[in-house]
């Protein structure tokens, strides 16, 4: 069984149109009842794909699998085999449950040091030496080895069928008219993108013949993208265009799977990724707010201290790095903690906010971008959110035509040393590229439980530095404000105030009353189009028998269950 209720129409899906504000005009946004298993991605056939998958017989990982495998063809600017991520997977126990990650994240090549773009810092988002070591194949390959049912072969080729020929979406039709010189100036894209001399458009058939073939050798073969043929050619382009990166890396590239990050929230275990993810900021920021009752909902104080635990959140988030590179991993390891909210929590002021300085930030960290996330659930409580980007809209701007991989450009993550930014603050030295190292991410892909130790929620987002803080909303949306579900807490408006530059983004969804009550509290409030590009989230949960799905419409994303 099926079930739509929406805030706009699919021709043959049963819907019911749901209040809108007036004066709004936004992207129409489906809930999704399922009894089987739901799967809420940016992309309705990627969606469906995943569903596809648990009907032949798959669990929650084949279906994560197949519709990541189908969001790098579909949206190709965020996400795609020339980047990388993180997942949290949920395996179901006879006396409980595991929550395990798996660090997916692109490295720095071993011919990386700490002052490489100190002289040409656009060098570490355009051109090949901004290609961090593509993770994103060994990442799936390693959740199929430990938990997958299906062939590793039937989650593969069904992208490699859409790359063959699909409809132009509008999200896709967006950014590349954003790109449009990149698009029509260079042959590696234009073969793609402006294939008869003009952009492509909504409604336009694509093909990516090169990715769909190389798709095809890497679902008899994975192992071909970090040793053979495709190796080969990724090298040989990324070298072409002022790259670092040898054979060497891509043989040596290892995942880390390791238990989750874990937390609670109101009697809820969270489950989340480890540094250097938000994670352990985003459990940060649900300590804080666990201090609050926060029964009235969506007040004006409420969403003060929404705000205030985002600020002191940032604030943490300058003192994360990759671990594994750093001697003293104190700092790190507190930020989760229950202690060290408590810590925090009585510098919050219901009466008033303060300059950035108040929250104490360390240092400069860079601002990421891109990303895709996915979120499943299969009937038998397995569970997986999964993040994944190549950072940058259309990542290095590097195009490899002979397997039509798009790579990352995810060296930008890092920081570069020597100059403050215009606040003062210093580049952070936990941050800096060292060959082997994973960059700083804002994603968190998260899996909560309920008190009774069954499923309760898979949620992840996209959006850069604004993941976390969207996701924090989410969720105090879905357990706070009566009423709310899946689809309804997503669309609700949003702020957002990450410290550095000092305003405060309040969507034009939410009344003025608000916006003007937060300036009165001292918040330098920008009013925002909700139809902007923004963070994205796509969740799943467990509610009253049912899985219920919703993809967030900021980027058209649809939902699907079965």
């Amino acid at each position: 069984m099926l079930a739509c209720v929406c805030f706009g129409s699919v021709a043959s899906w049963p819907a019911v149109l749901l209040p809108r504000t007036k004066a709004q005009s936004r992207n129409p946004a489906y809930l999704i009842r399922a009894s089987h298993g739901a799967v809420a991605s940016e992309q309705r056939m990627c969606s469906d794909i995943g569903v596809d998958m648990m009907k032949l017989g798959g669990n929650a990982v084949d279906s994560a699998i197949a519709t990541t495998f189908c969001i790098g063809v579909v949206n190709c600017f965020s996400s795609g085999i020339g980047g990388g991520g993180f997942m949290t997977v949920r395996v179901p126990k006879d006396n409980g449950s595991e929550v395990v990650t798996i660090d997916f994240r692109e490295t720095a090549p071993a011919a990386s040091n700490t002052t490489m773009y100190t002289h040409d810092p656009m060098s570490a988002r355009i051109g090949g030496l901004s290609v961090g070591v593509p993770g994103e194949i060994r990442g799936l390959l390693e959740a199929h080895r430990r938990w997958g049912s299906l062939p590793w072969k039937e989650l593969v080729l069904p992208a490699a069928e859409v790359a063959r020929g699909w409809k132009v979406h509008v999200e896709l039709q967006r950014r590349i008219e954003m790109f449009s010189e990149l698009m029509l100036g260079n042959p590696d894209w234009s073969e793609v993108f402006a294939p008869e001399g003009r952009l492509l458009r909504e409604g336009d058939l694509i093909t990516r013949t090169a990715y769909a073939q190389t798709l095809d050798i890497i679902a008899e073969d994975p192992d071909a993208f970090y040793k053979g043929s495709i190796a080969d050619a990724i090298i040989k382009k990324i070298n072409s265009t002022g790259g670092i990166m040898t054979h060497d890396d891509l043989k040596k590239y290892a995942v880390n799977v390791s238990a989750a990050e874990k937390g609670t929230y109101m009697g809820k275990t969270v489950y989340t990724t480890h540094a250097p993810t938000s994670g352990p900021v985003l459990l940060h920021m649900l300590n804080l707010i666990e201090h609050y009752d926060l029964s009235k909902g969506v007040t004006t104080l409420n969403v003060h201290r929404f705000i205030e635990a985002m600020k002191f959140g940032f604030a943490a988030r300058t003192r994360l790095g990759d671990p594994t590179f750093m001697k003293d991993t104190t700092k790190i390891l507190e930020i989760p903690t229950k202690s060290y909210a408590s810590r925090i929590q009585p510098n919050i002021t219901d009466d008033r906010t303060h300059k950035s300085g108040y929250y104490h930030p360390e240092f400069d960290v860079p601002e990421d971008h891109g990303t895709s996330h996915t979120s499943v659930v299969d009937s038998n409580g397995m569970a997986v959110a999964i993040t994944s980007t190549v950072n940058l809209v259309f990542g290095s701007q590097v195009l490899d035509p002979v397997t039509g991989i798009i790579l990352n450009d995810e060296m930008d993550d890092f920081s570069i040393p020597g100059v403050p930014n215009t606040f003062g603050l210093w580049p952070s030295p936990y941050n800096y590229p060292i060959p082997g190292k994973r960059p700083l991410s804002s994603t968190a892909p998260t899996i909560v439980e309920h008190e009774d130790g069954t499923f309760a929620l898979a949620i992840g987002a996209s959006g850069g530095s604004l993941i976390f803080g969207a996701m924090f909303q989410v969720m105090m949306n879905l357990w706070h404000v009566t009423g709310s579900d899946a689809s309804s807490a997503i669309e609700a408006g949003r702020v957002h105030d990450q410290l550095y530059p000092a305003i405060t983004i309040v969507d034009n969804l939410l009344p003025q009353s608000l916006a003007d009550s937060l300036v009165k509290k001292g918040h330098n409030v920008t009013v925002m189009d909700i139809n902007r590009v923004a963070a994205a989230v796509q969740l799943v949960e467990s509610r009253n028998g049912f899985f219920y799905a919703a993809s967030d419409s900021r980027k058209n994303g649809i939902a699907a269950g079965y």
